[in-house]
């Protein structure tokens, strides 16, 4: 019985594995077994060396197959030989010292500029408390990027009118200051105006529900998800995507990352870069939409 269909049996008969979970390792031995039977000196699951599975590896990148697929299946090679080795099957693991490809980050969702500007200026907001809270809740996360914890724990005293910026608590309690332009100022004196006519203030919070109690986070992914339904057909429409577009809209108007870095509060550059590439991305689609041969 060859090593491969020995381990199949372990995870089946020993580990008490699943059926689907036999099925796909079976099906990633199958893939590899198919390839290392047309090599020249036909090498067996008992010869294999780290050579082979390295050069396995570049073929499925080369034939279109995912990172999360070509690690997958150097995770099933490396269970199979662990087992083998540990069952005196094998005198060397050949999957020692091999690396699986780096999984590529999905870029972050974000609105396009024109979506946003949709939603801001339409007719459709209610002169009612509740509409001028959402309103305002939008607004200020599209113009400050911050996070929605942060939009939760902002006090009055943390919204500065005079110099226009807002004192946010972030994570691990470090502090930043955000500064906002005109717009939001005014949104945010028009909220404030409302708030306090129509609400009983209950707890020491910016943002309140219509009983005066701090916004929770259920309240404002709801509040923040029902009116990005209005200009997006995204699955994924949270406050989180506000920040998203956010950063990509200042990265795509000429501010320095560094700058962008410090506004959402990264501790590391290496975490904002990753709007670099949305807005590279964007700039491929606007070239290749534009240019006549591309």
């Amino acid at each position: 019985m060859e090593i491969k269909d020995q381990f199949l049996d372990y995870l089946k008969y020993e580990l008490n594995r699943s059926p689907l979970t036999v099925v796909s390792y079976s099906e990633d031995f199958k893939k590899f077994e198919e390839y290392f039977q047309a090599l020249e000196g036909q090498p067996t699951w008992e010869t294999i060396d780290g050579d082979i599975i390295r050069n396995w590896m570049e073929q499925m990148v080369d034939e279109g197959n995912t990172t999360t697929t070509v690690a997958r299946r150097l995770s099933a090679l490396k269970s199979l030989y662990r087992f083998a080795l540990s069952h005196h099957l094998i005198g060397k693991d050949p999957t020692v010292g091999i690396r699986a490809p780096k999984l590529k980050k999905p870029l972050p969702c974000f609105l396009q500029e024109e979506q946003m500007d949709r939603l801001l200026d339409s007719d459709l907001w209610g002169d009612d408390y509740k509409s001028t809270c959402a309103r305002t809740v939008i607004m200020t996360f599209y113009e400050t990027g911050i996070r929605r914890a942060e939009l939760i724990g902002l006090r009055d005293a943390d919204v500065d009118f005079v110099n226009r910026q807002l004192k946010v608590t972030g994570k691990g309690n470090k502090q930043r200051i955000i500064p906002f332009g005109e717009e939001l100022t005014d949104a945010l004196r028009h909220y404030l105006s409302a708030r306090d006519e129509a609400v009983s203030k209950q707890e020491d919070a910016f943002f309140l529900s219509e009983k005066g109690c701090r916004l929770s986070g259920g309240q404002v992914e709801e509040m923040v998800k029902s009116h990005l339904r209005l200009v997006s057909s995204m699955k994924k429409l949270s406050p989180h995507v506000l920040r998203h577009t956010f950063a990509t809209a200042m990265l795509n108007h000429g501010a320095g990352i560094e700058s962008v870095r410090r506004l959402l509060g990264h501790a590391s550059a290496s975490t904002t870069e990753i709007y670099t590439h949305t807005t590279f991305e964007q700039l491929k689609r606007v070239y290749q939409d534009a240019h006549p041969r591309a």
